[in-house]
């Protein structure tokens, strides 16, 4: 435990008294009303944890609205979606994303120039009900749904320090240890072995640390995909239509936000479910070549940075070396606390990310003008309406 604050003011779990964290909230969120976004797909129904979110979510009493962007891929799985959920004591609005009536709208909206059919996945389901929360609520809070150490008090921190009208910060961020104590078992592996090597790597191969690295390097969990902020930032959010989401966040709260607006959350030990290594296409070496580009791609828009491809095996070499040294570094710890760590497997990844991300960096190269969804302002310029209809086809669809 330390109380050591970054660039990013740090909220640590110290003492902190729940009950009267939920109350306060509660009172504040009268005039101040909340939504909670969950996003998800069919399949995560299956998960053992989503009973326990449920049971958690029924005691935030405070919220306004509950929304499920959900991925489905037929009416009878929506339907299903909506049963189990009707446990909730406060009826969710569930997005069907990639259902008829959506799209149809998505559609329309294209023809107004506006081309949000093209995207998939995480980054377009938030970005719709980012549009939706933004019709009724201050604050939003963002939560994944395959959560196994799921509790009230998650969406409760996220949103203290935007609804506490003492702090006023416009954007929270989550960060926890990714530990399995049943287990004993260290996970993280895209940040621990990628991202977290990868932005060492940066500074040392330009020689200086440009002002986005050092705000990525400020936060101590930034791949979390738990955050909060108030709904006129949310609004002028370009979200990646990848899976470079948490990071492509980051980099608009980067531009939009004051750095003393911002803080991050600890929300202690976290357990969900772990992907495989997967391919180009899939798993975590998909998401390490997505974040790759997202970093690329900010860094020339924000720190106006030329890549080569020189650069990039040069970047590649470098990587490894910091990737070696973080290895030793987990290694050691893991050996202090009695944790089962596989060395030979870490490194095994390390070397999976390494070629991925050179391959990754020259289709960047090629097309570097990646994949951001236009934000919701850009939007309701275009479609004035846009979101009010999106609301009533969620209604309708969830009577």
């Amino acid at each position: 435990m330390d109380i050591r604050q970054e660039e990013v003011t740090t909220l640590h779990e110290i003492c902190a008294n729940k009950e009267k964290l939920i109350s306060s909230i509660r009172d504040v969120s009268v005039e101040r009303p909340v939504s909670i976004i969950m996003p998800m797909l069919y399949r995560e129904l299956e998960n053992k944890s989503i009973d326990g979110i449920v049971k958690g979510l029924n005691k935030c009493d405070y919220v306004r609205d509950i929304i499920i962007p959900l991925s489905a891929q037929s009416e009878k799985e929506f339907s299903h979606v909506k049963r189990f959920f009707s446990k909730l004591q406060k009826k969710p609005l569930i997005i069907w994303c990639n259902g008829p009536h959506v799209t149809r709208l998505l559609e329309e909206l294209k023809q107004d120039g506006i081309n949000v059919v093209d995207y998939e996945g995480k980054g377009r389901d938030v970005w719709l009900a980012f549009g939706i929360a933004s019709l009724r609520s201050y604050a939003i809070a963002l939560h994944d749904a395959d959560i196994q150490t799921y509790s009230e008090m998650i969406p409760a921190k996220l949103l203290f320090p935007i609804l506490e009208p003492e702090l006023d910060f416009k954007f929270s961020k989550g960060y926890y240890a990714r530990v399995n104590l049943e287990k004993n078992i260290i996970y993280g592996r895209v940040f621990r072995l990628f991202v977290h090597p990868l932005l060492k790597a940066f500074v040392d191969e330009l020689g200086y640390e440009p002002n986005f690295l050092s705000f990525l390097r400020a936060f101590r969990y930034p791949l979390s995909g738990e955050f909060a902020m108030t709904v006129d930032v949310a609004i002028d959010v370009d979200v990646p239509g990848d899976w470079g989401i948490e990071i492509g966040v980051l980099a608009e709260i980067y531009r939009n936000v004051a750095w003393k607006r911002i803080c991050q959350i600890d929300l202690g030990f976290y357990e969900h479910k772990h992907q495989k290594m997967g391919g180009r296409k899939t798993g975590l070496v998909r998401m390490a070549r997505d974040i790759f580009q997202t970093l690329l791609k900010v860094l020339t828009e924000e720190d106006h940075i030329q890549f080569s491809e020189p650069f990039l095996t040069s970047l590649q070499v470098v990587y490894q070396r910091v990737a070696r040294d973080c290895i030793r570094q987990y290694h050691a710890d893991a050996v202090f606390n009695g944790l089962n760590y596989d060395r030979h497997l870490e490194e095994t990844i390390v070397e999976r990310f390494s070629r991925h991300m050179l391959e990754s960096g020259r289709v960047y190269l090629q097309k570097p003008t990646g994949t951001r969804i236009p934000d919701w302002l850009r939007t309701i310029s275009a479609r004035r309406k846009m979101r009010e209809e999106l609301f009533e086809i969620v209604l309708e669809e969830n009577e």
